[in-house]
């Protein structure tokens, strides 16, 4: 197998950090991002020279053109991009600060257009690659408390939906990946909670709280299978539009979208009578 080299956005834990691992012992190039360049000194010392990597807010897209812009510099062809960085955020809508609200968009929507914006002119430069954007299974169904994590997910889901047919002439392929519950650090250590307001405690809101606080919870999924099953999807052609995760993301994504097709169906007579006649 040829070595590839992958630029992957949050590398110091999680699926990022699964996929490096992966793919560093494999022989493959990585250039990951991390905002804490201690984290990954391990891997730096076992892997040297195939693991490049540079401090990264995704919040701070100045940051990402230069980090983005630095790597194809230094490293020449980057076969795959994968958009890993991003963290949840859970409360009610009421619940959410201003301040929240901006940082959770700026995270996981805003940074993630930005990265695929800053490697597309290098993409079509160089004559194609692999775009690969880490969404969730709250990207296809929305639960109360994460209103604002569903919205920075269905956005991107879009955002990535319409570039993909924009960039296919360029032979760039695209990939929405959705996982279910991973047995990763995610759940407790990066997802931030809203301040509890009482008058919630009665609303489903409520027990997403709950889920994130029980800290005996443990996810069904396996990330070392995950993250295998995105590194192995570059070999596919053409790139496959989205990829479904866990046995939990398949149920939930089932349902939610039967359900909607189902409310679709029902509203077909509706949608048609709002046509002007046809002439003739």
């Amino acid at each position: 197998m040829a070595q590839r080299t992958w630029f992957i956005t949050g590398i110091s834990s999680g699926f990022g950090r699964h996929m490096t691992e992966q793919l560093l012992e494999r022989g493959d190039r990585v250039a990951g991002t991390v905002r804490n360049l201690d984290v990954v000194d391990d891997l730096k010392e076992k892997y040297g020279d195939l693991l490049w990597v540079a401090h990264l807010d995704v919040t701070d897209t100045p940051a990402i053109y230069t980090v983005v812009n630095r790597a194809f510099d230094q490293l020449g062809t980057i076969d795959v991009v994968v958009s890993n960085a991003g963290y949840g955020l859970i409360g009610a809508a009421e619940e959410l600060t201003d301040e929240q609200i901006t940082h959770q968009i700026n995270t996981n929507l805003v940074g993630s257009i930005q990265l695929v914006r800053a490697s597309l002119p290098h993409l079509r430069a160089q004559g194609g690659g692999r775009i690969i954007q880490l969404s969730t299974v709250g990207g296809q169904a929305a639960f109360a408390g994460g209103s604002l994590y569903h919205a920075t997910k269905w956005g991107i889901e879009g955002f990535i939906e319409a570039v993909r047919q924009e960039v296919a002439p360029f032979h760039i392929g695209v990939t929405i990946v959705e996982p279910g519950g991973a047995r990763t650090n995610f759940r407790h250590h990066s997802i931030k909670l809203a301040s509890r307001m009482e008058a919630y405690d009665i609303s489903p809101a409520a027990q997403a709280r709950k889920i994130v606080e029980d800290k005996t919870a443990v996810s069904i999924g396996d990330p070392a299978k995950m993250a295998a099953i995105m590194i192995d999807s570059v070999d596919q052609h053409p790139a496959p539009k989205r990829i479904a995760l866990g046995s939990d993301c398949y149920q939930v994504i089932h349902q939610a979208l039967t359900g909607r097709l189902q409310e679709l169906e029902a509203q077909k007579e509706l949608a048609y009578s709002t046509d002007f006649p046809k002439e003739g």
